[in-house]
């Protein structure tokens, strides 16, 4: 190849991989675990605001259950405790 198509080709290469850099990388972080470690002492239900249940699949092997608190922090809470358990068939009940 010539320089001037190896130069043109380059520019669309970096003008494609720009374009769809917001999608790649949010990919790239829902494509695996979000939990490393998981809470199973009681919170109080006063105290959560939103939960948030994530199916097993490719992206992670677990169940993951990330109940985000009024005070903004998330946590990240272990699906096989049974206060745990109670709020999702809560949530699936909806």
């Amino acid at each position: 190849m010539n320089s001037k198509l190896q130069a043109a080709l380059l520019i669309v290469l970096i003008s494609a991989s720009l374009a769809h850099s917001g999608p790649v990388a949010r990919m790239g972080t829902e494509l695996r675990c979000q939990c490393i470690a998981t809470h199973s002492k009681f919170i109080p239900p006063k105290s959560i605001q939103d939960v948030r249940l994530t199916q097993s699949g490719p992206h992670c092997k677990n169940v993951e259950v990330i109940a985000t608190l009024k005070d903004g922090r998330e946590v990240c809470l272990e699906p096989t405790a049974p206060w745990v358990q109670l709020i999702i068939k809560a949530i699936l009940a909806k």
